[in-house]
């Protein structure tokens, strides 16, 4: 299992709250955006993925290498749609979870009101990211990653231990 988040606009206090986790639990995790990233001292499983500049560059990283069981945090919806197609349990710093039920709806949503943007309408845009945002943010993405960590363990516990003898 690994967290992947999407960097570049990521508020900085999501960032912590997930690197904390990840220390905690000891969770690799990928910040992933087209500039220099601060990643965290003495914190051995968070690090940081530069790629070039360009338009979803950091989106199609992501997307190419986010497995099925791994955990996103994106305010992208096109991103979103492609890693909730994997699988991949996808949520956005405002603490809402992308899932196959609703991902369809915030895609039409995210397209309309850019057909309207493109015809000229000013449709304002997102409120700015407040303390009620970071405590939804943080209880769901407890939620998730505890869910995540159990499916993982039961995984684990399925397989059994493993046989390494060559013999019959």
């Amino acid at each position: 299992m690994k967290i992947w988040i999407d960097a570049d606009a990521a508020p900085n206090d999501v960032k912590i709250i997930v690197a904390k986790a990840a220390l905690r639990l000891k969770v690799e995790t990928a910040l992933v955006a087209n500039q220099r990233l601060q990643i965290p001292a003495n914190n051995p499983f968070v690090s940081s993925v530069r790629v070039e500049g360009g338009p979803d560059v950091a989106d199609d990283h992501i997307a190419e290498h986010a497995e099925p069981g791994d955990l996103a945090i994106t305010a992208d919806i096109p991103l979103a749609a492609r890693l909730v197609e994997k699988d991949v349990s996808t949520i956005d710093p405002r603490g809402t979870e992308y899932t196959r039920e609703n991902i369809g709806e915030r895609l039409s949503v995210r397209d309309f009101m850019d057909q309207l943007r493109s015809t000229g309408v000013e449709t304002g845009g997102p409120q700015a990211w407040n303390p009620q945002n970071k405590q939804a943010f943080a209880s769901t993405f407890d939620r998730v990653l505890t869910k995540l960590m159990r499916a993982a363990q039961k995984k684990v516990a399925k397989k059994g231990p493993t046989d390494l003898s060559s013999g019959p």
